[in-house]
């Protein structure tokens, strides 16, 4: 049977050199939202400084984990490759050091701040408060949980992976998971539901932009919640891999809003405007003419083809004959 040890130890080597391509990925979207806020992209100033500001903390959040984990196993397989008892012991000796509890303490801010930014997003495309009733309950249950878990880590000859430290870091992250899964689902179901409405009224090709898989899983968070509800099942089974499962899930939990800042400001996120255009307000916009529509809001614009002149009685949106016209939703 392989040692434990062993299958851990190359987990946390193959989950350091993901953190290390991932965080490459996140400095790609951090300065690409940046230039976009920085060149006038975004439509609302208000909105584009708190986008930087979450931007910024999310970068330094991550930041502060990718480094702990790369300066732990250094320690742990370089600086330290003799010690007695091997990496396992000197693990099981240092798992509480205090940069490891800072490292703790950063994926729980980051945590807080990824989780806020789901709940309202969540918000945004139902807009109905109610909807985050439940999650948002959640969230300050692990507010309160991702403090304990801080607590008892950086307790001396403590280990994250172990004794009652690992019940109380199963129970926060348990409730985190149900969380993303909670928002995630409300989400992926709100999209497909207007999908359906718009896809009815307009044609397969105008409900793309807003409701195609690149818009639900962005939107959703969905491999922040997958790689979440791997990490949380590994860890319950107190398998050795959950380490590269921890390793990934946290770099989502920086990846995945930030994918979703950078599609709102290049005009292509949900808004509460474009959640509302369910099957009658497309319906009625239809109405207005038969060969352009026009509906003025403060959304970003989608392109449709206008009916073709040669037959003004065609209901085909996708006719080869059609000129492009902008509608603004």
């Amino acid at each position: 049977m392989t040692d434990p040890n062993i299958i851990f130890q190359n987990s946390f080597y193959v989950g350091n050199n993901f953190n290390a391509i991932l965080y490459g990925v996140e400095l790609m979207l951090y300065f690409g939202g940046v230039w976009l806020i920085l060149n006038g992209h975004g439509r609302n100033k208000r909105s584009d400084t708190r986008f930087l500001f979450l931007s910024t903390g999310l970068l330094v959040m991550i930041t502060i984990y990718v480094a702990v984990q790369a300066v732990f196993g250094e320690e742990m397989w370089i600086v330290h490759a003799n010690y007695p008892g091997g990496s396992g012991q000197y693990l099981a000796d240092n798992a509480a050091a205090w940069y490891e509890t800072l490292g703790s303490a950063a994926t729980v801010v980051l945590n807080l701040m990824s989780d806020a930014l789901l709940i309202y997003r969540t918000y945004v495309v139902w807009s109905d408060w109610r909807v985050v009733i439940f999650p948002s309950i959640l969230y300050f249950g692990t507010t309160a949980l991702g403090i304990l878990t801080c607590y008892v880590s950086g307790v001396p000859n403590s280990d994250f992976f172990l004794g009652k430290t690992a019940q109380i870091a199963l129970s926060y992250s348990s409730i985190v998971i149900a969380l993303n899964f909670t928002c995630s689902a409300l989400i992926c179901i709100r999209i497909l539901w207007v999908a359906k409405a718009i896809e009815q009224t307009l044609g397969r090709e105008a409900s793309k932009i807003y409701t195609g898989a690149a818009s639900l899983i962005i939107e959703s968070m969905l491999p922040y919640t997958l790689f979440g509800i791997a990490y949380v099942v590994t860890l319950g089974l107190n398998h050795p891999t959950s380490i590269f499962f921890l390793s990934v899930y946290v770099m989502f939990t920086c990846l995945s809003p930030q994918m979703i800042i950078v599609r709102v400001l290049m005009g292509r996120g949900w808004t509460k405007e474009s959640a509302a255009g369910t099957t009658a307000r497309f319906a009625s916009a239809l109405n207005l003419s038969q060969t352009g529509i026009t509906y003025d809001s403060d959304c970003t614009a989608i392109n449709l083809r206008s009916l073709a002149k040669s037959d003004p009685s065609s209901t085909d949106l996708r006719s080869p004959t059609e000129t492009e016209q902008r509608v603004k939703l």
